[in-house]
């Protein structure tokens, strides 16, 4: 990797994954691509490093994603509306950026000459039920869709369950409650989600980049945990008493994530932490007239992982920066 292009590179997967290739010292140039200006100024003053360029854009505008594209080697895609109800509100929205806005992107660096592309999924995106998961299953399909087009572009995917502790995850929200000292909103208490922290999720993607052949799905294994427990585990590492309030299970959420459907999982690769999901798509004949043998034990779900008692839990939220932090 020379030169990288993350889209929606000011959000935490964007954060993490610079100051990986700033340790590694293993990229000549990062570029952000983002919308947000507020969040580039504030990245430009937390990341004092002349490697990092910043490019102020919207993936929905296919004109500005060709010119952050030039000279780029490789993309990390990341840009998209991750929030769950925003897409239930605003559907349409969630089809321009997720959609639409990764096509820009993949038709942009096919014409720059962009050795590999890594569209970031989601469990979400696996027996989708919300408008978020339809358009991240949607952007999956655009990556397979690419593998039959013989570009020199190379396309691939990872997927991963809830990473820890970013913005917008339930982890946060539960901390700032603990805090304050105002009551704890859980769902469903047997509601079970993967947790993986962001150095898993940057292993991942550069697992992804090393290994990824044109339209692969790559899936780091993880462990889950009930909402229930999680939710014990944050109290006892805060030695709080909170109220815990049952407001039940929302529209558009699932009790239980998928993160690998039997069928993919037939057609997979075991590579020890990680799942290849070859695709299918490569010859178009062959996806008509030759299936897969199912002889395997279901889908790979929150339900049936690794299950993470509260005190493992705590164990792994305690290996966390951020509730570290919080804790100071």
């Amino acid at each position: 990797m020379k030169r990288i292009l993350i889209t929606g590179g000011t959000g935490s997967f964007g954060s993490a994954m610079i100051n990986r290739l700033l340790k590694d010292d293993s990229a000549e140039e990062i570029v952000i691509f983002s919308r947000d200006e507020k969040k580039q100024h504030d990245m430009s003053q937390a990341i004092k490093s002349p490697k990092v360029r910043y490019f102020i854009g919207d993936t929905r505008d296919i004109d500005v994603v060709r010119a952050a594209m030039k000279g780029v080697d490789t993309v990390f895609h990341a840009a998209a509306l991750k929030q769950v109800p925003t897409g239930e509100f605003f559907p349409m929205e969630v089809v321009k950026t997720n959609i639409l806005g990764t096509q820009n992107v993949f038709d942009a660096a096919e014409e720059a000459g962009v050795e590999k592309v890594v569209l970031l999924s989601t469990d979400k995106a696996v027996y989708p039920i919300n408008a978020m998961g339809i358009s991240k299953s949607m952007a999956e399909k655009l990556v397979s869709a690419r593998a039959s087009n013989k570009s020199k572009t190379i396309f691939c995917t990872v997927r991963y369950g809830n990473v820890m502790a970013t913005r917008g995850s339930v982890i946060p929200l539960f901390v700032d409650k603990i805090k304050n000292k105002e009551s704890l909103p859980v769902t469903n208490p047997e509601m079970t989600r993967f947790l993986l922290s962001l150095d898993d999720a940057i292993d991942l993607v550069l697992f992804a980049i090393k290994e990824g052949r044109n339209g692969d799905l790559f899936v780091k294994k993880a462990p889950a945990v009930t909402i229930k427990d999680l939710t014990q585990a944050l109290l006892n590492i805060f030695k709080a008493n909170n109220e815990i309030k049952i407001v039940g299970t929302r529209a558009g959420e699932k009790v239980h994530e998928t993160l690998v459907t039997e069928l993919e999982l037939a057609k997979s690769e075991d590579m020890g932490d990680f799942f290849r999901i070859m695709s299918h798509t490569q010859d178009y004949k062959k996806y008509y007239h030759e299936g897969a043998d199912l002889e395997t034990k279901g889908d790979y779900t929150s339900e049936n992982t690794k299950r993470l008692s509260i005190k493992e839990t705590e164990e792994l939220l305690l290996k966390l920066n951020y509730i570290n932090n919080q804790l100071r």
